[in-house]
């Protein structure tokens, strides 16, 4: 008896479902998400995160990273399911998909579980609407040592494809929660350290602020920038000056600029 099943069919109910996966509706209905490629499965499993579901491309070729990954899943649970190549450009809606594909479930920390002191920053994010800057952000956080990354309102899906993809497998080390603002700002009165936010009508430079550690970062909307109400609940709130024609940055490109701010200064 094998611990693998062959699925060849297009119609194949186990992928509908898997496929399904890159809906945000189908995500949040599950608890789960699509990861791609081997080496981002190999970032799941040093955190201690096995796949609820293993699918190999059957032009897999052996691997020691996927022998790890075939006994964890099994380890945890999970199943190893071996497909052909349409099927894996059916759920990764790519004509050169990754030849291992993986289903993890979602992990988010609540607020309540939350240690500030565990990490000299922290980052909030407010209706973050890209997904790849979310993603970006999150490697980020995680390349700083950030102690993880807050969602405030209505943001992009952190377990949507797009920015599960742009994490580069930091999606399994960085802490991830959320919140209603108002959940946030009722919880923010607890923060130990500074609160700094960041605005483009700031009269503070983002060099000059006073970062007492455990500094918590908040970054607003790609359009809007942060709401006046969570402005308001920061210690100060700073800018980033622009020298050029430009007006603004990207938002991923300014967290990545307060995070290190915040992590490098004395």
């Amino acid at each position: 008896m094998t611990d693998e099943r062959i699925i060849t069919s297009l119609t194949n109910d186990t992928v509908k479902a898997v496929r399904a996966l890159n809906m945000r509706k189908e995500r949040e209905a599950t608890g789960r998400f699509l990861a791609e490629g081997l080496k981002f499965i190999g970032e799941a499993l040093d955190q201690g995160r096995a796949p609820t579901m293993l699918l190999v491309g059957m032009e897999a070729r052996p691997h020691p990273l996927l022998d790890r990954a075939k006994a964890a899943t099994l380890k945890a649970g999970g199943e190893i399911v071996v497909v052909t190549h349409p099927i894996l450009e059916k759920i990764s809606r790519r004509e050169n998909p990754q030849t291992v594909l993986a289903v993890f479930a979602q992990a988010y920390t609540p607020l309540s579980a939350i240690k500030p002191e565990a990490a000299p920053c922290w980052v909030a994010l407010e209706q973050v609407r890209d997904p790849g800057n979310l993603g970006t952000i999150i490697r980020t956080a995680d390349a700083a040592g950030c102690g993880g990354v807050i969602l405030i309102g209505d943001c992009v899906d952190p377990f949507s494809v797009e920015a599960v993809r742009a994490t580069m497998g930091s999606v399994f080390a960085v802490s991830i929660s959320k919140a209603t603002p108002a959940e946030f700002l009722a919880w923010r009165q607890g923060w130990p350290a500074s609160v700094v936010g960041t605005r483009l009508d700031a009269t503070h430079g983002y060099r000059d602020a006073d970062y007492a550690r455990p500094t918590l970062i908040l970054m607003g909307n790609e359009q809007a920038g942060l709401t006046d109400d969570l402005a308001a609940a920061c210690d100060v709130n700073v800018k980033i000056p622009m020298r050029g024609r430009a007006d603004s940055l990207n938002l991923a490109i300014a967290t990545g600029i307060m995070v290190y701010a915040v992590t490098d200064s004395v």
